[in-house]
């Protein structure tokens, strides 16, 4: 007979999540919801947080795919030199080797869901940045209380 394990659910709540930004004149913030060092999985997932004109430095992951599902504002999404609009509801891949740039264009901060698998040292290297606090809209876009829905 196989032996069941018991999963207990990890959960948080956006007051329970680290932000940081990885460099001092970033313009986004990541804040971390889940890690290696909180599932024991090989994944990061985060809410990546971008300032009015905020972009992130091109960058690229040698064995990570990245995928990000926009909450709230609009940008541009640039992969190799090809750029598409991105706006709420709208989901975006990267592939291993895609240099990339996720850039605000709103007028109003960009919210995108970020997961990274595997880790590939992502978690290390936004903890390693400089810790922020998430601000008052933040938890509201966080906790989707920034929504009116309609009855």
């Amino acid at each position: 007979m196989e032996e069941t394990r018991c999963v207990i659910p990890v959960i948080k709540s956006p007051t329970d999540y680290q932000a940081y930004r990885i460099s001092p004149n970033d313009t986004n913030r990541l804040a971390i919801v889940f890690d290696p060092s909180t599932t024991d999985f090989s994944l990061t997932y985060c809410v990546e947080i971008f300032d009015i004109g905020g972009k992130t430095p091109p960058n690229r992951h040698q064995l990570a795919v990245e995928m990000f599902f926009v909450l709230k504002g609009e940008g541009l999404a640039t992969c190799d030199g090809k750029s598409v609009r991105i706006q709420a509801g709208d989901s975006l891949l990267v592939p291993p080797t895609g240099t990339h740039v996720i850039e605000n264009t709103g007028k109003d901060r960009l919210y995108a869901l970020c997961i990274m698998i595997p880790n590939e040292d992502f978690a290390e290297l936004i903890r390693s940045g400089t810790p922020v606090e998430l601000d008052e809209e933040d938890l509201r876009v966080l906790r989707r209380s920034d929504v009116l829905v309609p009855y």
